[in-house]
């Protein structure tokens, strides 16, 4: 995710320079062809271009205000995990004891905590990993893949195998990836594990509850992030939007060439920077909303999970006097595409 003040106009004018190549060519043409071949009925009212151009911003704001809410909620979901995970960590911290009957010595205790936070750290890696796995209808084409790993995104330059192996045992690992949903399946193990905890007397029955209401706090978030992982933004309307937005574009030149024809003879040349710009406006809004309906595709307008799920590390391993933490990650602000 882009982090600064503001894209610099360069970076938006080269995200966005498709949008002002092609209806700048578009424009050339259409007013040398107006111009020089006398073909004057190519004017087109200005009445029917108005009542198109309206049409066409509505339903543009339709797409965006969607998009909007789709990232928006993607990072409210990850605003929750953070204070989940803070949550579980402190509570794994505190509440995990040998007063309740059970017997354990300090190490064991030690470690027990330490175990249901590392594992933790092991969901929010298998989390982040199965939300960045690229949908057929994300950006997914190979100059997209290049960028991602370009721009340094983990999840396209680590394997899950290796990560998880720095928190979990061997055996633990082997057994979550052969599942359909290894985050899924972390989780369940927490459970597990908890109800061990229990079992021995190192959990008394609130403790337990405790612990296990994160839990199912901590699945539903998973679920609400994999529903708008895999359930995309509704395909008639990103599609329909952007065959208005290119449609309008062609005519604008034809709607713009009879109004500065009638100020003078050379200013029907004006047609071309103003049906520039116009096309720009309508074909970049549409380009904004495209880019905002898949918040955990890998690129750089993305909700920066890599970066939330590496600082819910590092607090929670601090929680319990870890001592080597790994070191930060900038979510991503390159513009290359």
């Amino acid at each position: 995710m882009h982090t600064g003040h503001r894209y610099r106009l360069l970076q938006t004018l080269q995200w966005s320079r498709r949008a002002i190549i092609f209806p700048f060519l578009w424009a050339v043409v259409a007013t040398v062809t107006f111009h020089f071949g006398g073909l004057e009925w190519l004017a087109l009212p200005t009445l029917p271009m108005s009542l198109i151009g309206i049409a066409v911003a509505f339903y543009l704001g339709f797409k965006n205000n969607a998009s909007y809410d789709r990232m928006w909620e993607a990072r409210k979901i990850w605003g929750a995990i953070v204070n989940a995970s803070r949550s579980w960590a402190f509570g794994a911290r505190d509440l995990v004891s040998a007063v309740h009957g059970g017997d354990a010595s300090a190490d064991e205790l030690q470690a027990a905590r330490a175990e249901l936070v590392h594992r933790h750290v092991a969901w929010l890696d298998a989390l982040r990993h199965q939300l960045r796995e690229v949908k057929p209808w994300e950006h997914n084409d190979a100059s997209y893949m290049r960028l991602r790993r370009a721009t340094g995104v983990a999840e396209y330059q680590e394997e899950l195998r290796d990560v998880l192996g720095g928190h979990l045992p061997a055996a633990e690992v082997d057994a979550v990836l052969a599942k359909i949903n290894p985050a899924a399946h972390l989780l369940a193990n927490q459970s597990r594990r908890l109800a061990e905890l229990r079992a021995r007397g190192l959990l008394d029955g609130f403790a337990h509850l405790k612990l296990q209401g994160l839990l199912d706090e901590l699945m539903t978030q998973q679920g609400k992030a994999e529903r708008i992982k895999n359930f995309p933004f509704p395909r008639q309307y990103a599609t329909v939007n952007s065959f208005f937005a290119g449609l309008f574009s062609l005519l604008v030149p034809f709607g713009l060439i009879h109004e500065f024809a009638a100020l003078g003879h050379h200013a029907v040349w004006l047609t071309i920077p103003f049906a520039t710009i116009v096309s720009w406006v309508f074909l970049t809004t549409d380009k904004i909303g495209d880019w905002s309906e898949n918040p955990f595709e890998g690129l750089a307008n993305d909700v920066p999970i890599t970066a939330m799920a590496r600082g819910i590390e590092r607090d929670i391993l601090e929680m319990i006097d870890h001592r080597e933490l790994p070191p930060p990650r900038k979510p991503n602000g390159m513009i290359l595409y």
